[in-house]
């Protein structure tokens, strides 16, 4: 097992162990940025994420991001410290919680695999095709990631795509008696289960929304860069309003989490080998598809740590 992570690591780059890319001079500002045409996404080409960011090249992909909440480049060669050195320009990041192998020395704490390969019968990585389920990153915590990195290593011929939804479109749309009922009201966050909504390892299965474990954060949150307002909600880890009983709570919660990944709110990604995407964790639901039986889909992904929901 310990070799097949090895050969994994390979895979993902040689030169992550060498230190990493190399500290050439920063790049001169060639980004253009090319909508999806959907209701959020983007397509950034000219930038070499391998390589040191000029600050005005930093601002103008922080910009995008900002104002299309998932960006996409294509055509990205990144070993683990690269793909670390680009998150760090967005916040600390956060230690991966779950790693495969425990015999396994992990020099990148920070990056998780998202793997569907099985050596003797286990996983290579964690969660492999998995995440079928609208959600979005870890908002269990009481410090909610702001934004979420995932490049591709193999991808199947087809299929294995990602969604995103805009949750600022849900919030717009949302009739004004229900934008009025939702308003000031906390919901809950279980942490007792993974983004594929499976109860985690040594988790107790809640029956009360009360009791579950994990972070309460507004149902309706205000973006500290945009100052716009998006609904705060998932599929998974959403479970009780603060203030309503559960036979209360559950539909209102059911309603929202349908809401939000309407077709009009959405975009589908494809990938390709070398592709980055990041997304904005506070604003966006994404969920993977889980339709490519039979191929190997292998990711490394790293989360930009949180602050508390406003």
């Amino acid at each position: 097992m310990a070799a097949a992570l090895s050969a994994a690591a390979g895979r993902r780059s040689m030169a992550a162990l060498s230190g990493g890319a190399p500290m050439d001079t920063p790049q001169k500002n060639n980004v253009t940025v090319i909508p999806t045409g959907a209701a959020l996404g983007a397509d950034v080409v000219g930038v070499d994420l391998s390589k040191p960011l000029s600050d005005e090249t930093f601002r103008q992909i922080e910009d995008a991001w900002h104002s299309h909440l998932v960006l996409r480049f294509r055509g990205q060669q990144l070993d683990d410290p690269a793909l670390l050195a680009f998150g760090q320009r967005f916040g600390e990041l956060d230690s991966a919680p779950i790693h495969a192998g425990k015999d396994v020395v992990n020099p990148f704490p920070q990056i998780t695999v998202m793997s569907n390969i099985k050596v003797v019968g286990k996983p290579l990585g964690n969660l492999g095709h998995y995440e079928a389920v609208w959600h979005t990153d870890m908002s269990y915590n009481d410090l909610a990631p702001i934004g979420s990195l995932l490049y591709s290593l193999e991808v199947p011929p087809a299929g294995g795509n990602t969604g995103f939804s805009n949750m600022y479109k849900a919030w717009d749309t949302l009739p004004a008696a229900l934008k009025k009922q939702v308003l000031g009201r906390y919901c809950r966050h279980d942490s007792s289960r993974n983004s594929a909504g499976e109860l985690r390892k040594g988790g107790t299965e809640v029956t009360d929304p009360r009791d579950a474990p994990g972070a309460m954060h507004p149902l309706v949150r205000t973006h500290p860069v945009t100052g716009k307002k998006a609904l705060y909600v998932d599929q998974i880890y959403a479970v009780g309003i603060e203030g309503l009983k559960d036979e209360e709570a559950r539909p209102l919660i059911d309603y929202l989490a349908r809401h939000i990944t309407r077709e009009e709110f959405a975009c589908r990604l494809r990938w390709t080998p070398g592709t980055l995407v990041m997304w904005d964790n506070r604003i966006c639901v994404h969920k993977a598809f889980n339709d490519y039986d039979g191929h190997t889909r292998e990711m490394i992904r790293t989360i930009v740590n949180g602050e508390v929901p406003a």
